[in-house]
């Protein structure tokens, strides 16, 4: 596999024009997508999203994936997290284990167990268990609710979804174990985050590069789980 790496070099801008039957935020989104050397990188690597990147940029910054760990890759559809984790936890060992899970179904991807199921949901959880077979080193969430434009809205959704991700975590995560979690900046997360500096040793937080600097989300890295606190 080519190093991964930020991509450099931008082509010249693509311009892309409003039409009656295209709305302007959907004009602005296909401008950006168009515009994006992530993007454009993503596709040149054969990574199923631009998203693959910031797992790159966090892993390479804090060491997250590891030879022969077990990972879980919760809301992994269209799979690019789940890429990643398979080629830096798995290599060419076969050794370690990705199990990943979404509502909708997920491409197969060799190297991981794809699950279809609700989070929130037991029956969900046991299946992950059963797919890891033994706790888990890792457990990522880059969940995100569709957006609304609504600012507040969206942070409390996005907020939610991280509680959700944390309380899997805490079922299934082995003592010393990591979590790294999308949030939005805005206020709301504050229990959150005191959970998670009560329940693991170090909490940090990180804005990879590969995030758009308009957006407001960032990453909590959580280490060292102190399992039954």
């Amino acid at each position: 596999m080519a190093k991964l790496s930020p991509p450099g070099g931008r082509p010249p801008a693509v311009q892309v024009h409003g039409t009656r039957r295209r709305r302007s935020s959907s004009t602005r989104w296909l401008s950006r997508q168009l515009n994006d050397p992530y993007v454009a990188e993503a596709r040149r690597l054969g990574y199923r999203s631009r998203a693959a990147f910031k797992l790159i940029e966090l892993d390479n910054r804090f060491r997250l994936l590891r030879p022969g760990q077990r990972v879980v890759d919760l809301g992994c559809a269209p799979g690019g997290w789940t890429q990643v984790a398979v080629y830096r936890v798995a290599g060419r060992a076969g050794h370690g284990r990705v199990v990943g899970i979404d509502l909708s179904q997920t491409a197969p991807r060799p190297g991981a167990i794809l699950l279809a199921g609700d989070i929130r949901d037991f029956a969900a959880i046991t299946a992950i268990s059963a797919a890891l077979g033994g706790p888990a080193d890792l457990v990522l969430s880059d969940m995100a609710p569709q957006a609304t434009g609504h600012a507040a809205t969206d942070h409390l959704r996005i907020l939610a979804l991280a509680e959700d991700a944390f309380a899997v975590a805490a079922q299934i995560l082995r003592p010393g174990g990591t979590f790294l979690a999308k949030v939005f900046q805005g206020g709301a997360e504050g229990a959150l985050l005191a959970q998670l500096r009560q329940d693991f040793i170090l909490l940090r937080h990180a804005k990879p590069p590969a995030s758009r600097a308009e957006s407001a989300e960032t990453y909590v890295v959580a280490t060292g789980y102190r399992v039954g606190r």
